[in-house]
């Protein structure tokens, strides 16, 4: 499993290695901010999962995601972990939860 120092350093390597599209939570889809596509949890993997952890705040720790969706777009989603996360849906919790542990 690889790592990086920073998710900036991450985000360039990846974005190097084609998962160049973002995408955002929204209860019970992600959402291709490029072009306004919803994605529902059967119809995406989740690639790799990167954590990285605030140097100074603890509650300052994000998670970031490759994704790539059954239509072919690579992308990454940044999420923070903890208190400040935004809500999500059982079936979208279980499908992150479940596609991490298998990573593993």
């Amino acid at each position: 499993m690889r790592s990086f120092d920073t998710m900036t350093a991450a985000v360039q390597q990846l974005q190097k290695e084609d998962f160049t599209y973002n995408f955002k939570f929204h209860y019970d889809t992600l959402e291709c901010l490029s072009n306004g596509e919803q994605y529902h949890t059967d119809q995406f993997e989740i690639v790799e999962t990167f954590r990285f952890e605030g140097k100074t705040n603890p509650s300052d720790s994000s998670i970031l995601y490759t994704i790539q969706t059954h239509d072919g777009l690579k992308g990454l989603l940044a999420d923070s972990y903890g208190a400040a996360s935004d809500p999500i849906s059982i079936e979208m919790i279980d499908k992150f939860q479940l596609e991490n542990k298998s990573k593993k």
